[in-house]
């Protein structure tokens, strides 16, 4: 068996088929490494595409809130700062510092 595989190896066909294993892995513009490559960007790119249609979802959320009055009042008032004549807003920061 072993005798077998050696004599395989030493031929010339042996030798073409190992040299075209080679290059099919590392040299061919087709080759293993680039295929791997390309399945690492394409999962890559699924994941932004699923964090992109996340996003989507939740400013359509907040989009819908946002044409009734009262949500419209509430998003002006909590994101904009926004606020009546006759009414005073106070700020409170705190601080995150622990001592």
């Amino acid at each position: 068996m072993k005798n077998r595989l050696l004599k395989l190896i030493k031929s010339t066909y042996g030798i073409i088929i190992i040299l075209f294993i080679i290059w099919m892995i590392f040299f061919d513009s087709n080759s293993f490494i680039i295929h791997n490559e390309l399945n690492n960007d394409i999962n890559e790119l699924n994941d932004q595409k699923s964090y992109y249609e996340k996003e989507i979802a939740k400013d359509n959320i907040e989009l819908q809130m946002i044409q009734s009055d009262s949500g419209l009042e509430k998003y002006a008032r909590e994101k904009l700062y926004m606020k009546k004549d006759n009414e005073e807003i106070f700020l409170i920061e705190y601080d995150t510092i622990s001592d």
